[in-house]
Protein backbone atom coordinates (compact mmCIF):
# COMPACT_ATOMS: atom_id res chain seq x y z
CA UNK A 1 0.00 0.00 0.00
CA UNK A 2 1.50 3.73 -1.10
CA UNK A 3 1.52 6.14 1.55
CA UNK A 4 -1.42 8.72 0.42
CA UNK A 5 -3.77 5.71 0.86
CA UNK A 6 -3.32 5.85 4.71
CA UNK A 7 -4.05 9.55 5.16
CA UNK A 8 -6.55 9.92 7.75
CA UNK A 9 -7.39 12.92 9.40
CA UNK A 10 -6.67 13.26 13.55
CA UNK A 11 -9.62 13.07 15.76
CA UNK A 12 -8.23 16.06 17.59
CA UNK A 13 -7.47 18.43 15.03
CA UNK A 14 -10.14 17.91 12.14
CA UNK A 15 -8.70 20.37 10.16
CA UNK A 16 -5.30 19.21 9.65
CA UNK A 17 -4.17 16.43 7.37
CA UNK A 18 -1.91 13.73 9.34
CA UNK A 19 0.68 11.68 7.25
CA UNK A 20 1.12 8.46 8.35
CA UNK A 21 2.49 5.53 7.22
CA UNK A 22 5.80 4.21 5.32
CA UNK A 23 5.59 7.80 3.65
CA UNK A 24 6.34 9.37 7.38
CA UNK A 25 8.81 6.78 7.63
CA UNK A 26 10.56 8.57 4.89
CA UNK A 27 11.14 11.57 6.39
CA UNK A 28 14.57 13.38 6.25
CA UNK A 29 15.05 16.22 8.97
CA UNK A 30 11.44 17.42 8.92
CA UNK A 31 10.93 16.77 4.74
CA UNK A 32 9.02 14.43 3.49
CA UNK A 33 10.68 11.86 1.09
CA UNK A 34 8.15 10.68 -1.75
CA UNK A 35 8.08 7.72 -4.07
CA UNK A 36 7.48 10.10 -7.23
CA UNK A 37 7.26 9.29 -11.30
CA UNK A 38 7.14 11.50 -13.76
CA UNK A 39 6.40 11.17 -17.24
CA UNK A 40 7.23 14.23 -19.79
CA UNK A 41 10.73 15.21 -20.25
CA UNK A 42 10.46 18.16 -22.57
CA UNK A 43 11.97 21.76 -22.00
CA UNK A 44 10.07 21.87 -18.71
CA UNK A 45 9.48 18.86 -17.42
CA UNK A 46 13.29 17.41 -17.22
CA UNK A 47 14.22 20.29 -15.23
CA UNK A 48 10.68 19.98 -12.87
CA UNK A 49 11.85 16.30 -12.61
CA UNK A 50 15.73 17.27 -11.72
CA UNK A 51 14.49 19.60 -8.91
CA UNK A 52 12.90 16.78 -7.77
CA UNK A 53 15.83 14.93 -7.34
CA UNK A 54 17.54 17.46 -5.94
CA UNK A 55 15.01 17.60 -3.28
CA UNK A 56 15.55 13.75 -2.25
CA UNK A 57 12.40 12.35 -3.67
CA UNK A 58 12.60 9.19 -5.08
CA UNK A 59 12.07 9.68 -8.37
CA UNK A 60 11.38 7.37 -11.82
CA UNK A 61 11.23 8.47 -15.09
CA UNK A 62 9.38 7.46 -18.67
CA UNK A 63 9.35 9.21 -21.72
CA UNK A 64 8.47 7.93 -25.09
CA UNK A 65 12.17 9.76 -26.17
CA UNK A 66 14.49 7.44 -24.29
CA UNK A 67 17.64 10.12 -24.77
CA UNK A 68 15.68 12.25 -22.67
CA UNK A 69 15.75 10.09 -20.00
CA UNK A 70 19.57 9.39 -19.68
CA UNK A 71 20.78 12.93 -18.11
CA UNK A 72 18.17 11.82 -15.20
CA UNK A 73 19.48 8.52 -14.52
CA UNK A 74 22.66 10.35 -14.52
CA UNK A 75 21.65 12.52 -11.95
CA UNK A 76 19.86 9.49 -9.48
CA UNK A 77 16.53 9.40 -11.07
CA UNK A 78 15.47 5.28 -12.10
CA UNK A 79 14.34 4.89 -15.62
CA UNK A 80 10.61 3.21 -16.46
CA UNK A 81 9.88 0.47 -19.16
CA UNK A 82 6.18 2.03 -19.22
CA UNK A 83 3.53 4.08 -17.91
CA UNK A 84 2.54 1.59 -15.37
CA UNK A 85 6.20 1.00 -14.27
CA UNK A 86 6.29 5.13 -13.39
CA UNK A 87 3.04 4.23 -11.34
CA UNK A 88 4.02 2.54 -8.61
CA UNK A 89 5.08 4.92 -5.95
CA UNK A 90 2.87 7.72 -3.87
CA UNK A 91 2.53 10.38 -6.54
CA UNK A 92 2.59 10.14 -10.32
CA UNK A 93 3.34 13.61 -11.95
CA UNK A 94 2.84 14.50 -15.63
CA UNK A 95 3.60 17.08 -18.03
CA UNK A 96 2.82 16.73 -21.35
CA UNK A 97 2.12 19.07 -24.62
CA UNK A 98 -1.81 18.58 -24.67
CA UNK A 99 -4.62 16.77 -24.43
CA UNK A 100 -4.24 13.76 -26.49
CA UNK A 101 -1.02 13.23 -24.78
CA UNK A 102 -2.50 13.39 -21.27
CA UNK A 103 -5.66 11.42 -22.05
CA UNK A 104 -3.75 8.50 -24.09
CA UNK A 105 -1.05 8.26 -21.03
CA UNK A 106 -4.01 8.24 -18.36
CA UNK A 107 -6.72 6.41 -20.23
CA UNK A 108 -4.98 4.59 -22.92
CA UNK A 109 -4.64 0.62 -22.18
CA UNK A 110 -1.57 0.30 -19.25
CA UNK A 111 -1.81 4.14 -18.59
CA UNK A 112 -1.94 5.66 -15.00
CA UNK A 113 -5.86 4.72 -14.15
CA UNK A 114 -4.82 0.90 -14.40
CA UNK A 115 -1.52 1.03 -12.88
CA UNK A 116 -1.55 3.82 -10.16
CA UNK A 117 -2.53 2.34 -6.55
CA UNK A 118 -5.50 3.68 -4.68
CA UNK A 119 -5.03 6.71 -2.66
CA UNK A 120 -1.69 7.59 -4.92
CA UNK A 121 -1.89 11.45 -6.96
CA UNK A 122 -1.78 12.12 -10.23
CA UNK A 123 -0.79 15.34 -9.99
CA UNK A 124 -1.08 16.92 -13.89
CA UNK A 125 1.32 20.08 -14.67
CA UNK A 126 0.11 19.87 -18.47
CA UNK A 127 -2.02 22.77 -19.88
CA UNK A 128 -5.21 20.85 -21.00
CA UNK A 129 -8.65 21.96 -21.43
CA UNK A 130 -11.32 22.66 -18.55
CA UNK A 131 -13.70 19.30 -20.13
CA UNK A 132 -10.69 16.84 -19.91
CA UNK A 133 -9.25 17.82 -16.32
CA UNK A 134 -13.24 17.57 -15.23
CA UNK A 135 -13.12 14.14 -16.81
CA UNK A 136 -9.52 12.98 -15.58
CA UNK A 137 -11.03 14.08 -11.68
CA UNK A 138 -14.42 11.30 -12.53
CA UNK A 139 -12.29 8.80 -13.84
CA UNK A 140 -9.54 8.89 -11.01
CA UNK A 141 -12.37 9.06 -8.62
CA UNK A 142 -14.19 6.14 -9.64
CA UNK A 143 -11.49 4.17 -8.81
CA UNK A 144 -9.99 5.63 -5.23
CA UNK A 145 -7.26 7.57 -6.87
CA UNK A 146 -6.71 11.40 -6.46
CA UNK A 147 -6.20 14.09 -8.91
CA UNK A 148 -4.88 17.44 -8.64
CA UNK A 149 -4.61 19.93 -11.23
CA UNK A 150 -1.35 21.80 -11.09
CA UNK A 151 -0.63 23.96 -14.26
CA UNK A 152 2.32 25.87 -13.81
CA UNK A 153 3.80 29.50 -15.01
CA UNK A 154 7.21 29.60 -15.82
CA UNK A 155 9.67 29.10 -19.01
CA UNK A 156 11.78 26.73 -18.79
CA UNK A 157 14.85 28.59 -17.41
CA UNK A 158 12.43 28.48 -14.20
CA UNK A 159 11.83 25.24 -14.53
CA UNK A 160 15.16 24.36 -14.33
CA UNK A 161 15.83 26.79 -11.42
CA UNK A 162 12.54 25.25 -9.27
CA UNK A 163 11.27 28.86 -9.38
CA UNK A 164 7.50 27.96 -11.17
CA UNK A 165 4.53 29.31 -9.89
CA UNK A 166 1.94 26.29 -8.93
CA UNK A 167 -1.57 27.13 -9.46
CA UNK A 168 -2.94 23.67 -7.75
CA UNK A 169 -6.97 22.56 -7.45
CA UNK A 170 -8.00 19.16 -5.53
CA UNK A 171 -9.17 17.68 -2.66
CA UNK A 172 -7.29 19.20 0.28
CA UNK A 173 -5.53 16.28 1.69
CA UNK A 174 -4.63 15.53 -1.52
CA UNK A 175 -3.09 19.16 -1.89
CA UNK A 176 -1.68 18.82 1.27
CA UNK A 177 -0.16 15.51 0.20
CA UNK A 178 1.49 17.24 -2.37
CA UNK A 179 3.03 19.96 -0.91
CA UNK A 180 6.00 18.36 -0.75
CA UNK A 181 6.27 17.86 -4.90
CA UNK A 182 5.56 21.23 -5.51
CA UNK A 183 8.31 22.94 -3.33
CA UNK A 184 10.60 21.45 -5.11
CA UNK A 185 9.57 22.86 -8.50
CA UNK A 186 7.82 25.77 -7.70
CA UNK A 187 8.33 28.84 -5.74
CA UNK A 188 5.16 29.51 -4.51
CA UNK A 189 1.44 27.54 -5.04
CA UNK A 190 -1.91 29.10 -4.87
CA UNK A 191 -4.32 26.94 -4.48
CA UNK A 192 -7.69 28.19 -6.11
CA UNK A 193 -10.35 25.59 -5.50
CA UNK A 194 -11.34 21.92 -4.40
CA UNK A 195 -12.19 21.68 -8.28
CA UNK A 196 -9.25 20.92 -10.36
CA UNK A 197 -10.43 21.80 -13.54
CA UNK A 198 -10.49 25.59 -11.76
CA UNK A 199 -6.39 25.39 -11.74
CA UNK A 200 -6.90 24.94 -15.92
CA UNK A 201 -9.34 27.57 -16.54
CA UNK A 202 -7.02 29.77 -14.41
CA UNK A 203 -4.19 28.75 -16.42
CA UNK A 204 -5.54 29.22 -19.99
CA UNK A 205 -6.60 32.64 -18.58
CA UNK A 206 -3.14 33.58 -17.62
CA UNK A 207 -1.86 32.30 -21.00
CA UNK A 208 -4.20 34.44 -22.85
CA UNK A 209 -3.11 37.29 -20.84
CA UNK A 210 0.43 36.48 -21.56
CA UNK A 211 -0.19 36.43 -25.77
CA UNK A 212 -2.52 39.51 -25.41
CA UNK A 213 0.79 41.29 -23.95
CA UNK A 214 3.07 39.91 -26.98
CA UNK A 215 0.45 41.23 -29.26
CA UNK A 216 -0.14 44.66 -28.37
CA UNK A 217 3.99 44.79 -27.40
CA UNK A 218 4.60 43.63 -30.87
CA UNK A 219 2.32 46.84 -32.25
CA UNK A 220 3.77 49.49 -30.44
CA UNK A 221 7.32 48.82 -31.08
CA UNK A 222 6.33 48.30 -34.45
CA UNK A 223 5.20 51.89 -34.45
CA UNK A 224 7.67 53.16 -32.76
CA UNK A 225 10.70 51.77 -34.93
CA UNK A 226 9.11 52.86 -37.90
CA UNK A 227 9.07 55.96 -36.26
CA UNK A 228 12.38 55.89 -36.04
CA UNK A 229 12.49 54.68 -32.09
CA UNK A 230 15.02 52.21 -31.27
CA UNK A 231 13.41 49.53 -30.06
CA UNK A 232 15.79 48.69 -26.68
CA UNK A 233 15.77 52.36 -25.61
CA UNK A 234 11.90 51.72 -26.03
CA UNK A 235 11.72 48.72 -24.12
CA UNK A 236 13.87 50.13 -21.75
CA UNK A 237 11.66 53.20 -21.12
CA UNK A 238 8.84 50.76 -20.88
CA UNK A 239 10.21 48.68 -17.69
CA UNK A 240 11.43 51.50 -16.16
CA UNK A 241 8.64 53.27 -16.10
CA UNK A 242 5.31 51.86 -15.95
CA UNK A 243 5.70 48.30 -16.90
CA UNK A 244 8.00 46.72 -14.98
CA UNK A 245 7.09 43.41 -14.81
CA UNK A 246 8.58 39.89 -15.87
CA UNK A 247 6.63 39.21 -18.59
CA UNK A 248 7.05 42.55 -19.87
CA UNK A 249 10.67 42.49 -19.58
CA UNK A 250 10.99 38.61 -21.02
CA UNK A 251 8.60 39.07 -24.22
CA UNK A 252 9.69 42.37 -25.22
CA UNK A 253 13.49 41.50 -25.16
CA UNK A 254 12.46 38.53 -27.76
CA UNK A 255 10.74 40.63 -29.52
CA UNK A 256 13.57 43.54 -29.93
CA UNK A 257 16.63 40.63 -30.19
CA UNK A 258 13.98 38.74 -32.71
CA UNK A 259 15.29 35.87 -30.88
CA UNK A 260 12.60 32.88 -31.59
CA UNK A 261 14.52 29.69 -31.48
CA UNK A 262 15.27 27.87 -29.79
CA UNK A 263 11.62 27.88 -28.54
CA UNK A 264 10.75 28.62 -25.10
CA UNK A 265 7.07 27.72 -25.37
CA UNK A 266 6.42 26.52 -29.24
CA UNK A 267 3.83 28.62 -31.11
CA UNK A 268 1.68 25.58 -31.84
CA UNK A 269 1.25 25.06 -28.08
CA UNK A 270 0.40 28.62 -27.64
CA UNK A 271 -2.07 28.51 -30.92
CA UNK A 272 -3.92 25.58 -28.68
CA UNK A 273 -3.90 27.31 -25.76
CA UNK A 274 -6.00 30.04 -27.23
CA UNK A 275 -8.64 27.73 -28.34
CA UNK A 276 -8.64 25.89 -25.45
CA UNK A 277 -9.51 29.15 -23.62
CA UNK A 278 -12.23 30.18 -26.15
CA UNK A 279 -13.70 26.68 -25.54
CA UNK A 280 -14.22 27.29 -21.89
CA UNK A 281 -15.68 30.94 -22.67
CA UNK A 282 -18.09 29.40 -24.88
CA UNK A 283 -19.05 26.89 -22.17
CA UNK A 284 -19.12 29.81 -20.12
CA UNK A 285 -20.87 32.31 -22.53
CA UNK A 286 -18.13 34.50 -21.97
CA UNK A 287 -17.34 36.36 -25.09
CA UNK A 288 -13.29 37.00 -25.38
CA UNK A 289 -12.98 39.07 -28.94
CA UNK A 290 -9.11 39.41 -28.53
CA UNK A 291 -8.75 35.76 -28.05
CA UNK A 292 -10.49 35.48 -31.62
CA UNK A 293 -8.05 37.82 -32.84
CA UNK A 294 -4.65 35.84 -31.07
CA UNK A 295 -5.96 33.00 -32.58
CA UNK A 296 -6.11 34.42 -36.24
CA UNK A 297 -2.50 36.06 -35.00
CA UNK A 298 -1.19 32.42 -34.07
CA UNK A 299 -2.59 31.19 -37.00
CA UNK A 300 -1.03 33.70 -39.15
CA UNK A 301 2.28 33.26 -38.11
CA UNK A 302 2.02 28.94 -38.00
CA UNK A 303 0.69 29.39 -42.26
CA UNK A 304 4.20 30.79 -42.46
CA UNK A 305 5.91 28.18 -41.01
CA UNK A 306 6.50 28.95 -37.28
CA UNK A 307 5.73 25.95 -36.15
CA UNK A 308 9.20 25.62 -34.49
CA UNK A 309 9.68 29.64 -33.10
CA UNK A 310 8.55 30.57 -29.71
CA UNK A 311 5.15 31.89 -29.27
CA UNK A 312 6.56 35.64 -28.49
CA UNK A 313 7.36 35.50 -32.64
CA UNK A 314 3.42 37.03 -33.23
CA UNK A 315 5.31 40.12 -32.11
CA UNK A 316 7.10 40.37 -34.82
CA UNK A 317 3.58 39.89 -37.09
CA UNK A 318 2.70 43.77 -37.16
CA UNK A 319 6.33 44.43 -38.11
CA UNK A 320 5.91 42.82 -41.20
CA UNK A 321 2.47 44.26 -41.60
CA UNK A 322 3.84 47.49 -41.66
CA UNK A 323 6.59 46.55 -43.91
CA UNK A 324 9.52 46.73 -41.61
CA UNK A 325 10.32 43.08 -41.53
Amino acid sequence: MNGLGLLIRDRNTPQKVVWRAHVANRATEGKVIMKVGFIGLGHMGSGMAANLLKAGHQVTVYNRTLAKVEPLVAQGAKAAASVADACRGDAIVTMLANDEAVASVTLGEGGIIAGLPKGAIHISTSTISVALSEALAKAHGDVGQCFVAAPVFGRPELAALGQLFVIAAGAPAAIEAAQPIFGAIGQRTFVVSETPKTANLVKLSGNFLIATVIESLGEAMALVHKGGVDQHRYLDILTSTLFGAPVYKTYGALIADRKFEPAGFAAPLAQKDIRLALAAAEDLRVPLPIANLLRDRFLTLLAHGGEKLDWSAIGQLAAKDAGEA
